[in-house]
């Protein structure tokens, strides 16, 4: 027994090749067996040809591609010159209803004419340019994918030789949640909106997954960091004080036409389904939005018997709702305006409050030296951030302190009752309350 291994190293080191070579030799041969896509399942599409026909969202002009599984498809759109996103479509061509964009691979990074979307034998999904620049890819290189699947639940998935997924589009929302899509602790924890129907890049809004529920946050342009304006379900919406809230999925129900989220809590460790919406027909095709003004909806396509519409059935900030009033929403009225009632009916100014207008804004302070600013006060206001943010226990007089210290700083709000301050680096949306005792300080230059 003990010669035996000096036998087999005899044997091997007598062979006429190195045993480095046969080593990269079997090396070699795995990662190619390992890597290959069959050949039928491997694609180039070309962002080339006539625009389509239908309206589809934001105004866009719109290539599709032969990926299409009813109501989704894929295809290429672009709301500037030459500058094109590879996104998801749902819709029906027989329906005169817009078309919606509920994916996309490239936002802030789009692609020309000439552009391709392929599938390669090594397995790796690729969006490149016509010169070969990659703008965005799924890594999955050497991976075992054999195949890419459009499912009917508009999830585009990778697939490998054991059936399972190696990549999914449903890991990767941008503004946007389908029917069985998730937002996790461990993975795709948020949505951010698109900054304007013509600019499709990253816009000033996120909702978020936290511990304690589903959160909305702004971030404006001055602000250090984002400032929470909303909630959508919180933890007495979805579980007990002690659980960690890790798993949301947005869900409909076939049979009762309920909709909803089926969620997952830890420790304790907990499931269930909170039903925010009743639509009076089959919600299967439903989806999420973050808007771009910030306000989360809920849309879904009814089909009858010549037709299909899509209907908004729930708007998070709205006049009817018992939850949020528009006046919640950060850029309601603009740079700056009082909003009461879901409506925007003055311009508070130094001089007084003016009839509002989208030109309304405070002048701006240019200069870090107390001596060249000073505030105007509007008594019977909130700030959106007061809602949700604590405020700090200062004096009246310290919290004006804080904001004349603070160059980005554009004005401060207090509640008397309580002494509590918070600093604001944007004004926007202000909105009118009856307690006098809740002011607001707008800075501005002394000359």
């Amino acid at each position: 027994m003990a010669n035996k291994p000096t036998q087999i190293k005899t044997m091997v080191s007598s062979l006429p090749y190195p045993k480095t070579f046969l080593l990269t030799l079997l090396f070699l041969s795995f990662s190619i067996v390992n890597a290959l896509v069959p050949k039928n399942e491997t694609f180039k599409y070309e962002n080339s040809g006539e625009f389509g026909p239908y309206i589809v969202e934001y105004g866009a002009n719109y290539r599709m591609i032969s990926i299409f599984t009813s109501p989704f498809q894929v295809g290429f759109y672009n709301t500037t010159p030459n500058a094109f996103t590879l996104a998801l479509r749902v819709g029906l061509q027989r329906s005169e209803q817009l078309f919606r964009w509920v994916w996309e691979a490239n936002r802030g990074n789009p692609v020309g004419e000439g552009a391709t979307f392929a599938l390669g034998a090594d397995g790796n999904l690729v969006l490149a340019e016509a010169n070969g620049r990659i703008a965005w890819q799924t890594n999955t290189s050497n991976k075992d994918v054999v195949a890419f699947r459009l499912l009917p639940n508009g999830n585009m998935v990778l697939i490998d030789s054991k059936g399972k997924f190696v990549w999914q589009s449903f890991d990767y929302p941008t503004d946007t949640l389908l029917v069985g899509q998730s937002l996790r602790a461990q993975g795709p924890s948020k949505l951010v909106s698109r900054l304007s129907e013509k600019e499709n890049v990253n816009g000033p809004y996120s909702f978020v997954l936290q511990p304690n529920g589903l959160a909305l946050y702004y971030k404006s342009k001055n602000s250090p960091k984002p400032i929470i304006y909303g909630l959508l379900l919180t933890k007495n919406f979805f579980f007990s004080e002690k659980g960690s809230l890790k798993n949301v999925t947005l869900a409909s129900d076939p049979e009762s036409f309920t909709l909803g989220f089926d969620y997952y809590v830890a420790n304790p460790s907990s499931t269930g389904t909170r039903v925010i919406a009743l639509p009076v027909n089959n919600s299967t095709l439903t989806y999420l939005r973050l808007e771009i003004d910030g306000n989360i909806r809920l849309y879904t396509y009814f089909l009858d018997v010549r037709d299909g519409v899509w209907k908004e059935i729930y708007t998070l900030f709205d006049r009817d709702s018992d939850e949020e009033s528009e006046c919640q929403l950060p850029s309601r009225c603009g740079n700056l305006g009082l909003c009461e009632n879901n409506q925007c009916v003055g311009c508070p100014l130094e001089n007084g409050i003016l009839g509002w207008s989208k030109d309304c804004i405070a002048k701006s302070v240019t200069s870090c030296k107390a001596s060249d600013f000073h505030y105007y006060k509007i008594e019977g206001v909130e700030h959106y951030m007061t809602k949700y943010n604590v405020g700090d226990k200062v004096s009246e007089s310290n919290c004006g302190n804080k904001c004349s210290k603070d160059c980005k700083c554009v004005g401060y709000f207090y509640h008397r009752e309580n002494s509590l301050c918070w600093i604001a680096y944007d004004l926007q949306t202000l909105t009118k309350v009856a307690n006098s005792t809740h002011v607001g300080y707008v800075k501005v230059p002394n000359s």
